[in-house]
Parts: structure tokens; C-alpha cells; sequence
């Protein structure tokens, strides 16, 4: 029998992001464009909540830092599956306190995923985002993804920008070098997914609220002469 010219294997994107919500705010317009024509995997390093207690707080208030943990891991499940992404994991390591784990012990879990999902695409953070999280996981995929034979199949590694970090990084702010241009579907899916994620919708002078998702996709595809956008900067592309 033979195989059809246009029988073209899927490409296999793996997401790695801090914490949940990022990767809807990161490239969830993405993930509604080629949810179809991709294969995706998204792994979640951070619980993303935890940060904001103390940590007398999370010894004398476990349970409520649990149960908010648990809260914030079910809202992200209802997003992603919502986009339609059912491979994920959650790893779970503090919220805002990555420089407290050693950078290895990131590395060996992003090493893990890259061999065991074998991706030819790898969406993650911007080195120079103002959430600490964010750049300590940004160093540890650029060390988890030296170039070696064990990891060929990787051929483009590229960043992402988040409200309410990139931008407010007071020096450094996000260049992108590729851009994704989104349809109305693709946004509003991108927006109703971040919904899901209750907790984390800011009053409406905030960024993060309807109107701001739709404000820098506005923003971003004005500065390519289309409706709406996702910006991206690519930092390794070897398969062109």
C-alpha cells in the first residue's frame, strides 16, 4: 500500500511554563490555531499559588494553601481541555520560589519530558521577564536543550510573552521576531479559556481582563498590518 504524499507527520509541541494560566496567556491563541494540525503537551514546573502566603502561612494554613493549589490545577485542566490539549503534568515545585530549588533538579524534569514527548517545537518563558520564576525556568530550558544527538528532533525553541511580566520589566522589554496572526475564533477561545482561571482576572483597569488580552493582540497585529496577533521571538530555529 502506499503512503499518501501529503500524509505528513503532525508536528509535536511541548509547552513549559511556571505556573498555570501562563500558557494560555503565553501562546493559547497558538494552541487554538493548531490545535488540529499539532500535537501538544504542556508541563507546569510551579503550582502558582503557594507565593502568595508566607511561609509561616503555608505551616499554619496547609489545608487553605492546598486546597487553592488544587482549585488553580482544576481551573487549568477546564483551559487546556477546553483548547483541547489532554497531555499535560504538574510538577508542582513552590510558586515563586524556583531560585530556592537547585537549577538541575528543573533541568532533569525538562530534560525528561523533551525525551520521553521528543518535540520538534518548544514554547517557554522570555529571559527577561520581570516574575523571577519565569527567567529561572527560561535558563533552565536553554540548559536543558543544548544542542546534542539525544535531542535532534528539537528544531525550533521559542518565547513567549506574558501580561503583566514582560512588559513590566523596566528594562529589556519583550522584541519578538515572529508573529502568529490569529483569527476571531482563535482569540476568543484564547480569552475564554484564561476565564477559566477565575482567580487570576483583574479588575478592569488591570491587564489581565478581557479587554487586555484583546488590547495587545490589537497591538501586536497592528505591527504586521493584521487584526489580531500572538508575538513570539524565536531563539533557536534549525529546521529552515
Amino acid at each position: 500500500m502506499k503512503l499518501k504524499k501529503n500524509n505528513k507527520l503532525k508536528d509535536k509541541v511541548l509547552i513549559v511554563v511556571a505556573h498555570p494560566d501562563d500558557e494560555v496567556l503565553g501562546c493559547g491563541g497558538y494552541i487554538s490555531k493548531y490545535k488540529n494540525k499539532k500535537i501538544f503537551r504542556i508541563i507546569f514546573i510551579a503550582e502558582g499559588t503557594s507565593c502568595r502566603f508566607s511561609k509561616e502561612q503555608i505551616k499554619t494554613s496547609f489545608n487553605k494553601v492546598k486546597e487553592d493549589i488544587s482549585k488553580r490545577q482544576k481551573q487549568s485542566i477546564k483551559a487546556i481541555k477546553y483548547l483541547g490539549v489532554n497531555s499535560y503534568r504538574f510538577y508542582n515545585l513552590p510558586c515563586g520560589r524556583l531560585d530556592q530549588i537547585p537549577i538541575i533538579d528543573i533541568n532533569k524534569i525538562i530534560e525528561k519530558e523533551i525525551a520521553t514527548f521528543k518535540p520538534n517545537i518548544l514554547f517557554t518563558h522570555n529571559s527577561e521577564d520581570c516574575n523571577n520564576d519565569h527567567r529561572i525556568l527560561s535558563r533552565s530550558v536553554n540548559m536543558s536543550t543544548r544542542p546534542n544527538n539525544n535531542n535532534s528532533f528539537l528544531n525550533r525553541i521559542i518565547n513567549f510573552e506574558i501580561l503583566t511580566s514582560s512588559e513590566w520589566n523596566f528594562e529589556n522589554q519583550f522584541s519578538p521576531n515572529y508573529f502568529e496572526i490569529l483569527s476571531k475564533k482563535n482569540l476568543k477561545e484564547k480569552i475564554k479559556a484564561f476565564y477559566f482561571y477565575s482567580s487570576e482576572i483583574q479588575s478592569k483597569e488591570m491587564p489581565r481582563t478581557k479587554d487586555g488580552l484583546e488590547t495587545i493582540a490589537k497591538y501586536r497585529g497592528k505591527m504586521i498590518c493584521e487584526e489580531y496577533c500572538e508575538a513570539f521571538k524565536i531563539i533557536r530555529d534549525t529546521k529552515n
